[in-house]
C-alpha cells in the first residue's frame, strides 16, 4: 500500500467509526421499521398485487430514507467538526488537505454502502437475489454520490440548513428532470420563442445533472433488473458525477483559509 494513501484510509476509518457511534444506526433502524410497516399496511388495503405493492413501496421509501440519512449525517458531521475545531486539529497533523478530504469522502461512501446493505436485506422476501443485487449496487452508488454532494455543500456553505437544502435540491431536481423534460416537450407545450428557450434551458440543465432516474428503480424488483451494459452505463454516469463533485470539493477545500 502506498504510504501517501495511509492517512486517507485512517481518516476514512474514523469517519465510519463516528457514524457507527452516532445516532445514524438507530435512525436507519427506525426508518427501516417505519418503511416496512407502512408498506405492509398498504399491502393489506390493496385489492390485488399486495406483495408487489409492498415491495415497490418499501424500495421507494428505503431509497429516500438512505439518501436523506446520508446527506444529513455528512452535513452534521462536517458542522460538528467545525464547531469542535476538530478540522484545525486534524490538519495540524502530518496530513495533506487532499488526503483528508478524500479520506472523509471515502468514509462517507462506506457509510452509504452500509446503509444500502441494511435497507436491501429485507427486500429479499419479495425480490430475486440477482434483481436485488442490481438495486443494491445502484442504491449504494447513488447514496455515495449524494454523500459527495453533501460533503461539497457542507464544506462550501457555512450554514447547516443551507447545505442540507442544497444537497436535497440537487437530488430532487436530478430525480424529477425527466418528468420536467417530458412536460416541457409535451404536446401542450408553448410553441413560441419563449417556450423554445425554456425547453433549451431544461435540456441544458438535464445535461449537467446525473441520471438518477436510471438507478435504484423499484420496478427492477418486480420485473427484473436491466441488462448489465445498461446498468454499467448508469453507474458510470454516477461515478463520473461523483468524481466531479470530489474535484470541486478538493478545489474549494484547498483554497479555504482555516
Amino acid at each position: 500500500m502506498p504510504r501517501s494513501s495511509r492517512p486517507a484510509l485512517v481518516v476514512a476509518r474514523y469517519a465510519v467509526i463516528e457514524a457507527l457511534r452516532s445516532g445514524l444506526p438507530w435512525l436507519a433502524g427506525a426508518c427501516l421499521l417505519a418503511a416496512l410497516g407502512l408498506a405492509g399496511f398498504l399491502s393489506r388495503v390493496a385489492i390485488t398485487e399486495g406483495a408487489a405493492l409492498q415491495a415497490a413501496t418499501s424500495a421507494a421509501l428505503l431509497r429516500a430514507c438512505a439518501v436523506f440519512l446520508i446527506a444529513a449525517h455528512v452535513v452534521a458531521s462536517v458542522a460538528r467538526e467545525a464547531n469542535d475545531k476538530g478540522l484545525e486539529l486534524a490538519l495540524a497533523l502530518p496530513i495533506s488537505r487532499p488526503a483528508y478530504y478524500l479520506g472523509k469522502l471515502l468514509g462517507f461512501a462506506c457509510c452509504a454502502a452500509l446503509l444500502a446493505t441494511l435497507f436491501a436485506l429485507p427486500l429479499l422476501f419479495w425480490a430475486r437475489p440477482a434483481d436485488l443485487a442490481a438495486w443494491w449496487i445502484s442504491l449504494a452508488a447513488e447514496a455515495a454520490m449524494v454523500a459527495a454532494a453533501a460533503l461539497f455543500f457542507a464544506s462550501a456553505l457555512s450554514q447547516t440548513v443551507a447545505a442540507i437544502a442544497a444537497a436535497a435540491g440537487l437530488y430532487l431536481l436530478a430525480r424529477a428532470m425527466p418528468a420536467i423534460q417530458a412536460i416541457a416537450g409535451g404536446p401542450l407545450a408553448d410553441d413560441t420563442l419563449a417556450g423554445g428557450a425554456a425547453r433549451w434551458v431544461v435540456d441544458a440543465l438535464a445535461l449537467l445533472l446525473p441520471r438518477l432516474d436510471a438507478v435504484a428503480r423499484s420496478d427492477w424488483l418486480l420485473y427484473g433488473a436491466p441488462a448489465a451494459d445498461e446498468l454499467a452505463l448508469a453507474l458510470a454516469g454516477l461515478a463520473l458525477y461523483g468524481v466531479l463533485l470530489a474535484a470541486a470539493g478538493l478545489f474549494d477545500f484547498a483554497r479555504r483559509n482555516l
